[in-house]
Parts: C-alpha cells; structure tokens; sequence
C-alpha cells in the first residue's frame, strides 16, 4: 500500500509525505485542543488517544461528542432554564423548605449548591421493584390525573407496554387533561423517528403534546453517544411523582417478559418534592422545543400536611451544569458511610473519585456490598467493571453478579438512615454526560425498605470469589475496556 502510494506525487512530494503530515498536524491541533478544555486527566488523555487513532474522523467525532459540544449546549439550556418560571413562582417552590436531619445537613448543602434544589419532602413513599408493579402504578395515576401529565423517558417503546401507556394517555387527553410526553431520540427511536408518528396518531389527536431530546442522525452511533435526557420523570397534577430506573419497554415488563424482563427499581411519591420533579420537566421539555407550557395550576399550593413529611431531596445533574451533583452526593454519602454501603448498578465503571470513595470506605471496616449483573446488555461494559474486582475485594469489598437475569437497578443503602433511588448508573457517562435525576432520602424507614429489596436481590446472585480465574485473553479484554471507561 505505502509503495502504491508513494507513486503519486502532489506539488512533487510523495503522497505518503503529504498524509504522515497531514496526520502530524492535526494530531498537534487536537491535543492541544483538548488540553485547554481542562477536563479530567483520565478523560482527557482518552479522547487524545482516540483522536490520534482515527486521525481522519477525529474531528467530526469531538465537534459532536467531545466537551465543546456539551459547552454549547450548556448556554443554550441555562437560557432555557432561566425564562422558565417567574421569580414569584421560583419563590414559591423554595418557600415550602423543610430541614433535612441535623445529621444530613451539610450533605443537602452540597447537593442544593452542586444542581440548586432544596430539601424538601414527601408524604407518601413507595417502593416499586419491577416493571408490572411500577406500570400498574403508572396507568393507575394517568387514569386518575385530572389537570396534567407530564411524561420523560429515556426508552418509551411501542410495544405491548408501551401501547398499553399511550392507550391511557390517549384516553386523558380526550378528557381535556395536558398531557406532555418527552422522550430520547437515542433511547426512543421507534417513536421518536418519522415513521413513529402513525404509533402517535391517535394521541396527537386528542390533543397530546410530544416532544423529542436532542433528535439528531450522528448521536446514533451508540459508542459514543452523549448529551442525552436519561431520566425517568412521571408528573401527575403536580402532587404525585415517579422516578427511577425502569422505562416504558417490553423489556422491563416482567408480565410480558416473564423470562427476561429486566429486574429495576422505581419510586413513587406525593408530597412537596415532586414539585421538583415538575420543575425538572418543565426544563427539559422546553429545551426540547416542547410548547411552553403555561398553565396556571403546575405548581399548585400544597395543603398543610396532617403529619410530618418524610425528608427528601430532588438531586439532578447533566452536562449543563459543572457542579456534578449526583456523581457528589454518591462520594459525599459513602464518605459519611460507617456501618454499611449496599449499592446497585448495572453498569459499574467508576471515576477515580468514586472508585476511592469506595474503597476507603471498604478499607475503614464499612461493610461494602456491590451488586453488579452477571452479564450486561454490553460486552465492553461488563468486561470493563470486571477490571475492577480484584482491587475491589483486596479492598474488602464484597462483589456479587446478578444472575437470573439482566440486572438494571440504581440503588443506594447507606447505614440505617440514607438511601437513593434513580436513573444513574455508576459511571462516567451517568455522573457526566448524561441527563440525570435521583432522589435522596433521609429516613430509617424508607432505608429498611430499600435494604429488604437489596437482600431479595442476593439470593439471585453469587458472591465473586476472590480467586476468579481469568484466562489470559479475558485479562486482556477486561484490561482494555478499563482503559476506555472514561468515554464509556
């Protein structure tokens, strides 16, 4: 090939000479490009490495998934989120501020000043772990909503479930009720693309709204696929909430999929917090060139509670905002951790800061319990959080895999006292790149329950024995996913 090439001449010089120049050159360009964007040294040095393998897409590729891109974005939604409601309304919402414990204080400090929203909380809390119970949930609330729904989902599929959901909008909608539906054009690409206007039809109809996240061809190549709305938002009348890891898809719906639905975890609450939820919404379904809404009854006056509320926190991140909110209310939890860490993710490839958080906390006599699935929906993934269990155990971590079927669950236990539910996983992507949302709870209760369901799920698991024997080809697959965990 190099001879063949070396035959042609451009202005006399070999063309070999003018492509090993032009690759030095831009190869000198992009590093230095990426160096001035000062991000994390590990992500930095893999978009390098990445850039100066593929020399000639290297700059299509960062100009639509590097951080400048997520800069851009970053003004455009901070003039989204600053026209979204009125100062009377903002005043409102921060007027109704319950303190969390005595003990919990400096933790909700940093979660407002990392993503700007306060304690709050909830009169009524109730743990969903699978997708039956979680749908049951949801076309019950859509039945009963009579001035809003509002609708944001990662993966909203047209399938069984996902009818079965658009059916019950559709019926609200003729009803005269607002109903809104935001969803991913990565994650929703059946529904989100032309041809899922015929699954629309009748809801748009009878008046339903729709809206698309970030609708673009490129963020299809799912490698490096970034900026996307990864939360799990339900709003109904502003008063009752969802949130979670479980979307609207045959293939968390174990009734459909008795077999191989995935095993998630979702939240349902009434109370003051999820007027948050409802602010989130607001925000994205703006941004997302949704029709504003101007309803006069979204945040509607909470009644005087009857008993005292139970204290929850609204935590949101995404790559509009630098203060990483949820990826800092995780290191900040498990740092405030003496007793017990049982957390639950299905994808684990953490940044350092986490990884250490984690492991000192393992190494201080805590007592660490990682919940992973014995096998993914992404080989690399999987390959790449295996990396990680030696240090792990040598740490005194114990590490089990899921094994009956995917494992998707997004879960914190810490203590007796502290718990999260939400949409991120424990990686890069979820702490930094994606749109994010989870909710902290400050209550014994609500901890016992999350803990009963993290002890159900152990029985479907195997404890990872310190000596896995890993063949020489695996350690080498499992070394090079690592090594591309920054952009996983």
């Amino acid at each position: 090939m190099g001879h063949w090439l070396s035959q042609w001449t451009l202005l006399g010089v070999p063309l070999t000479t003018w492509l090993i120049g032009l690759w030095t050159v831009s190869s000198i360009f992009l590093t230095t490009w990426v160096i001035l964007q000062r991000r994390a040294p590990v992500s930095t040095l893999a978009w390098i490495m990445l850039l100066n393998l593929m020399p000639v897409v290297g700059v299509i590729i960062y100009a639509y998934f590097g951080p400048q891109r997520v800069k851009r974005q970053r003004l455009r939604r901070w003039h989204t989120r600053a026209a979204l409601m009125s100062q009377a309304d903002m005043r409102a919402l921060r007027a109704d501020r319950p303190e969390p414990p005595l003990w919990a204080l400096q933790h909700a400090r940093l979660i407002e000043q990392s993503c700007g929203l306060p304690p709050s909380s909830c009169q009524h809390l109730a743990l969903l772990t699978n997708g039956g119970a979680t749908l049951d949930a949801l076309l019950r609330e859509i039945g009963q909503a009579r001035a809003h729904i509002h609708l944001e989902y990662y993966i909203f599929e047209p399938d069984t479930t996902g009818q079965a959901v658009l059916r019950a909008l559709t019926e609200r909608a003729r009803a005269g009720v607002r109903v809104r539906l935001l969803v991913d054009a990565i994650g929703s690409p059946r529904l989100s693309s032309r041809r899922g206007q015929e699954h629309l039809a009748d809801y748009l109809a009878a008046g339903g709204q729709f809206a698309v996240f970030h609708p673009t061809r490129l963020d299809r190549i799912r490698p490096l696929v970034n900026l996307r709305t990864h939360r799990k938002i339900a709003v109904f009348d502003g008063a009752t909430g969802m949130l979670g890891g479980i979307n609207v898809t045959d293939d968390e719906n174990e009734r459909v999929l008795p077999d191989t639905a995935y095993r998630d975890t979702h939240l349902l609450m009434r109370g003051g917090a999820v007027r948050w939820l409802q602010y989130l919404f607001l925000q994205d379904w703006t941004y997302a060139g949704g029709s504003p809404a101007q309803d006069e009854d979204l945040l509607p006056a909470e009644a005087a509670p009857a008993t005292p509320g139970v204290p929850v926190q609204i935590v949101a991140s995404g790559p509009d905002n630098d203060g990483e909110a949820i990826h800092r209310a995780m290191i900040d939890a498990l740092g405030m951790a003496r007793e017990r860490i049982w957390l639950a993710t299905p994808y684990f490839v953490p940044t350092e800061p986490a990884w250490t958080a984690l492991t000192n906390a393992a190494l201080r006599g805590v007592q660490v319990k990682l919940i992973v699935p014995y096998r993914s929906d992404s080989m690399i993934v999987t390959a790449a959080a295996r990396s990680y269990y030696k240090e792990l155990q040598e740490a005194g971590v114990l590490v089990f895999e899921y094994h009956s079927r995917m494992y998707h669950a997004k879960t914190l236990v810490v203590d007796r006292h502290y718990a999260m539910v939400g949409s991120a996983n424990f990686d890069n992507r979820s702490f930094r790149l994606n749109f994010e949302v989870a909710a902290a709870v400050f209550d014994r209760g609500f901890n016992h329950q999350l803990a009963e369901a993290f002890d159900a799920d152990l029985s479907h698991c195997q404890l990872v024995p310190k000596d896995r024997p890993v063949p020489p080809h695996q350690r080498l697959f499992e070394a090079v996913a690592r090594l591309a965990s920054p952009l996983l």
